[in-house]
């Protein structure tokens, strides 16, 4: 079957996130089964791919520049929805699966060139859909959590089955030292302002930032203003390899502020047994599970330096927990191989359907 993941959103190596991670695994996975796979997305002006994918849109007048840079066809347009008629005239894909970011216009975009749609809901902002969702009629949709599903099924009067993120285990199970506090994408939108209050609350103890989405320059100068008043505190570009990242965490900090569809960064470090000390609000919860500590965002702030702080110091009570992490990690819903039997079955079935 030849599969076309299209998104709004950037792709590899332009942009590197939960979505862009998640969504590699599974086209990986599908193409080892025999499954043609190929990506539509936005393009990020500047850097080597935007430079390349500019020159060839004006030198060949075209919507979208082709690359196989991870592996299989990826397709970058500024517009990628506008993009849309010149792919499928070149893949020529059975069913289009449409990711998180202007999800309703992209899949607009797949259902007037008469292709079937299967939805991956990845999120629940209704503001970024590019479109009113009942305009897709009975679309057939994927979750990648209970929270989400209910979100939708709530809203929308759709039935999604739940399918949470394809991770790879082999690629983030390492041994830790366990020498420092994690936090990854140091955003607003994912507690930028409790991981720096945790920090400056416990000098003792080192924390390690990870860069994940680009960072605008006002935001990283207020950052790095931030950063210069805690010596307790590390900032590390984005990896690739998140085995560098986990091999030195002893707990993963996840104090989002917004609603997490699932919390693909909770469920990484728990395969190595690393405990997850998170919002207790969206998917989080499903992410966490009985692997580490939920709590309010809009609570006090104690409750954050107080979970942090009987991980770190209560040696007892962390094994406890890094087992749970472990176990919990290992749960029959994030095996891969059941999960790509349900996406193959997914994608099947809304390619027997006409739009």
């Amino acid at each position: 079957m030849k599969i076309l993941f299209a998104t709004a959103h950037p792709f590899l190596p332009q942009m590197v996130g939960g979505l862009q991670s998640s969504s590699h695994t599974l086209a990986t996975r599908l193409r080892a089964r025999g499954h043609e796979v190929s990506f539509l997305c936005a393009l990020m002006p500047g850097g080597y791919w935007g430079a390349r994918g500019r020159l060839i849109q004006k030198l060949f007048r075209r919507k979208t520049a082709r690359d196989t840079q991870p592996g299989y066809p990826v397709w970058r347009s500024w517009f990628p929805w506008e993009g849309m008629a010149e792919v499928v005239a070149r893949d020529k894909p059975d069913v289009v699966v449409v990711l998180a970011r202007q999800p309703v216009k992209m899949a607009l975009a797949a259902q007037k060139l008469g292709l079937p749609v299967l939805m991956m809901l990845q999120d629940v902002e209704i503001d970024d859909h590019g479109g009113a969702f009942a305009d897709l009629g009975a679309v057939p949709c994927v979750a990648n959590s209970q929270f989400t599903a209910d979100f939708y099924r709530d809203h929308f009067g759709v039935d999604p089955g739940v399918i949470h993120p394809i991770i790879n285990g082999a690629a983030y199970r390492t041994a830790t030292t366990r020498e420092n506090v994690t936090f990854i994408n140091p955003q607003p939108v994912k507690g930028l302002d409790i991981a720096l209050a945790v920090a400056q609350a416990c000098p003792d103890i080192p924390f390690s930032f990870v860069e994940g989405w680009p960072l605008k320059p006002a935001e990283r100068e207020s950052l790095m203003t931030a950063l210069a008043a805690l010596p307790n505190v590390a900032l590390h570009p984005p990896v690739r390899d998140m085995k560098k990242i986990y091999g030195r965490c002893k707990i993963l900090l996840a104090p989002s502020r917004w609603q997490e569809a699932y919390g693909r960064v909770a469920s990484e470090p728990q395969f190595s047994g690393i405990p997850v000390v998170a919002s207790g609000r969206g998917g989080l919860p499903e992410a966490v599970g009985p692997g580490g500590f939920l709590v309010d965002p809009d609570g006090p702030l104690d409750d954050w330096i107080t979970a942090v702080r009987r991980l770190w110091d209560d040696a007892a009570f962390y094994e406890k927990t890094s087992e749970a992490a472990r176990a919990h990690a290992a749960r029959p819903a994030l095996d891969p191989e059941t999960q790509v039997d349900m996406w193959e079955a997914a994608i099947k079935a809304a390619a027997s359907k006409a739009p």
